[in-house]
């Protein structure tokens, strides 16, 4: 009948729910801290390098004489 089924819902539910605050306890792993590869390196500086080269390139124009 339907107030069994409520029943067996409300215990799935309990469980569900006491794992979830099981798993929210526990502390979160600790983070290793990673060095940046040395290609991405070599495409940053590469890539800050081309952005500079553009924006000096802004500015004025002197008229021509």
């Amino acid at each position: 009948t339907d107030i069994e089924i409520q029943a067996k819902e409300i215990l799935i539910i309990r469980e569900r729910l006491k794992e979830l605050i099981t798993a929210a306890l526990k502390p979160p792993k600790k983070r290793i801290p990673t060095r940046p590869t040395l290609g991405s390196k070599k495409r940053r500086l590469k890539a800050k390098k081309t952005r500079g080269e553009v924006k000096a390139l802004r500015g004025r124009v002197d008229p021509p004489e």
